[in-house]
C-alpha cells in the first residue's frame, strides 16, 4: 500500500525465464507492492512455471501469442479488476531498476501527476547503461518528431518502465489501440490528447543478452508506427482526421 492505495505492478512476459526471480525479488523488497501480475505471452521457456512459484503474484497466460499491445492491455485489465490504485508497469528482464517503484509511486499517489514515466534519457543513462548508439540515434529523432506533433515536451516516448493512476487508466480506451509494440506510444498520446501531463523521473538502465529487445525490420516498423501516431494526433487536433484513438473530448480536459 503506499497511502492506503493498493499498488500493483504489472510485467508482460515472453521469455523471460532467466531475469523474472531477480526482477520480481527486487519489486517485492521496495515494501509498497501488494500484487504482482504477470501476463505471459506464450513463452517458449520456464517463465510460467517459474512464475507461478513467486509470491503475491498472480499469473496470466495467453494461449498464444498475441502481441506486446496485447500484453499490455491484459496487463491493465486485471490490475483494474484487481482493485489496483496505483499501476506500475516494470518489464521482467530487469532492464530497468524495480528501486524507483516508490518514486513513481509517490508521485501518483500523491496525486501530481497521473502517468510518470522512467526515462532512459533523463541525466544521461542511456548510453552510459550500454544502449546501442542506433537505438539512441532513432530514439532522439523519433522523440524530437513526437514533441513536434504532439505539443509535448518529454525526454522520450519508449520507456517500458511507467505508472498510471486507476482513474487515468479508467478513462483510456485501449482497444483500438495496436496489439504490437506501437501499442506504448498509442497510449501517451491518448494521454496527452485527454489533457494530462506526463512526468518523468531519470531512470539508470542496463542491456545485457537477456535484457529483451526487437530487431532491426521490426524496430523500423515501430518508428514508421510512432511516426504515424503523431500525425494522426495532430491532424486530429486540427480536425482534419477523425480517428478511434482520439474521439472527440466531452469533457474539459484534466491536468
Amino acid at each position: 500500500m503506499y497511502q492506503d492505495q493498493k499498488v500493483v505492478v504489472v510485467m508482460p512476459a515472453y521469455n523471460a525465464e532467466q531475469t523474472l526471480v531477480r526482477t520480481h525479488e527486487e519489486v517485492l523488497a521496495q515494501g509498497i507492492v501488494d500484487e504482482v501480475i504477470l501476463v505471459d505471452d506464450a513463452s517458449s521457456d520456464r517463465t510460467v512455471e517459474i512464475a507461478r512459484t513467486l509470491p503475491h503474484t498472480r499469473v496470466h497466460v495467453h494461449e498464444r501469442n498475441a502481441g506486446y499491445g496485447a500484453n499490455q492491455k491484459s496487463c491493465y485489465r486485471l490490475a483494474l479488476e484487481a482493485g489496483a490504485d496505483i499501476v506500475i508497469m516494470i518489464h521482467p528482464d530487469y532492464q530497468y531498476t524495480p528501486q524507483l517503484i516508490p518514486a513513481v509511486a509517490a508521485i501518483i499517489g500523491n496525486g501530481l501527476y497521473p502517468c510518470v514515466l522512467a526515462s532512459r534519457i533523463l541525466g544521461g543513462c542511456a548510453l552510459r547503461g550500454g544502449m546501442p548508439l542506433y537505438k539512441y540515434v532513432a530514439n532522439r529523432f523519433l522523440t524530437l518528431a513526437e514533441n513536434l506533433l504532439t505539443g509535448a515536451k518529454l525526454s522520450e516516448y519508449h520507456s517500458g518502465y511507467r505508472a498510471f493512476s486507476r482513474s487515468l487508466l479508467e478513462q483510456l480506451d485501449l482497444s483500438a489501440n495496436s496489439d504490437d509494440f506501437v501499442f506504448d506510444n498509442e497510449m501517451l498520446a491518448q494521454i496527452l490528447w485527454h489533457g494530462h501531463t506526463i512526468a518523468e523521473v531519470t531512470c539508470p538502465t542496463k542491456y545485457f543478452d537477456d535484457a529483451s529487445s526487437i530487431n532491426f525490420r521490426r524496430s523500423l516498423r515501430y518508428g514508421l508506427g510512432c511516426l504515424r501516431v503523431g500525425a494522426t494526433y495532430r491532424l486530429a487536433k486540427w480536425g482534419l482526421v477523425r480517428s478511434p484513438l482520439f474521439p472527440p473530448l466531452v469533457d474539459a480536459p484534466q491536468g
